[in-house]
């Protein structure tokens, strides 16, 4: 059996994860990195995308995170992120109307239009919806 370390996720709104795990995978923002117990300490800021991790009892779980930091110490992985969800509560009919306004805005390409935020969105949806259909 592996040992295992705590992981934290945290947003601005509420604790999402607070439990042991075997193994943590994240979006880095230079890459996607994973930490098993006695992971040397580093500190990282995340980007959109997925945050795996095998529970206590070896099942892999799926979170969407939207960007954030990583604190990782050799028992620990804190993660703070803008937002945070798990597979489950995916919205999946909200995903996919913010993909096709976020597709609309950047097609149209009105003066208007701030595109950093419409890529940020449509990326933003895209995890979501990639997320969701994982097995």
């Amino acid at each position: 059996m592996a040992e295992k370390l705590f992981l934290e996720v945290v947003t601005p709104q509420k604790a999402i994860v607070s439990e042991e795990v075997e193994i943590v995978v994240a979006p880095g923002s230079e890459g996607e990195f994973g930490a098993l117990k006695g992971h040397t300490t580093f500190l990282t800021s995340l980007k959109v995308g997925t945050l795996r991790y095998k529970d206590a009892k070896g099942k892999e779980r799926y979170l969407f995170i939207n960007g954030g930091f990583a604190e990782v110490l050799p028992d620990k992985v804190t993660i703070l992120a803008e937002s945070a969800e798990y597979r489950k509560d995916i919205d999946i009919d909200r995903a996919t109307k913010a993909k096709e306004r976020a597709e609309n805005r950047l097609a149209a390409k009105a003066a208007d239009t701030d595109l950093v935020r419409a890529e940020v969105a449509l990326k933003r949806a895209v995890h979501r919806l990639r997320i969701k259909e994982t097995k």
